[in-house]
């Protein structure tokens, strides 16, 4: 029996011997399951960061462009209702200007410049309220134009050429340079 006993130990030795070598298979397999685990976890955490960075990157940038757009968006209107605002003041000094005593000055002059222009012969269509103004100088008037500020139109006797001195014709000739005045002057602010 003593060889029965020996040979049940010797089997119930390499049994754990085999069970330790299971265990430590085991073990390393689990390290190494472990480490593949967290390494897969650390390349999705990476992938996710630099994604979630990328988005909020493009999201701020989206967000800051439609600022800008916005910030713009209100420069621009408010320029816009400051030029308004401006060409309102602009027309209302002109017709305060056409009431005062220097107006007759300007017309005797837009009547001269008209007379370099067209030659001597002209007739001058002008508000009623000017008519004086031209008879005082001898110039044949024509048809009165009543929707006018100030100002003069001229033509030559032959009636081919004509020259608008009106204000409203001469606000519109250098609306793009008032225009372009008023938004440097605005954007500057």
């Amino acid at each position: 029996m003593a060889r029965l006993d020996i040979f049940i130990q010797e089997i119930e030795n390499r049994k754990e011997r085999e069970i330790r070598l299971l265990e430590n298979t085991l073990a390393e397999k689990k390290t190494e399951i472990a480490q593949k685990k967290e390494s897969a976890v650390e390349k999705l955490r990476e992938q996710y960061e630099v994604e979630a960075k990328t988005k909020s990157q493009k999201e701020f940038a989206r967000i800051v462009e439609a600022a800008k757009l916005s910030a713009k968006k209100i420069l621009f209107e408010t320029i816009h209702t400051n030029m308004d605002s401006t060409f309102k003041v602009i027309k209302d000094e002109m017709e305060s200007y056409a009431q005062k005593p220097e107006y007759k000055n300007l017309v005797k002059k837009m009547i001269n410049y008209a007379k370099s222009i067209l030659g001597n012969e002209i007739i001058v269509h002008c508000r009623t309220k000017d008519v004086p103004i031209l008879k005082e100088m001898n110039i044949s008037t024509g048809t009165p134009i009543n929707n006018t500020l100030g100002g003069i139109l001229a033509e030559n006797k032959e009636g081919t050429r004509e020259l608008d001195l009106t204000f409203e014709e001469l606000l519109r000739t250098k609306e793009d340079d008032i225009k372009s005045f008023l938004v440097e002057r605005f954007a500057g602010k």
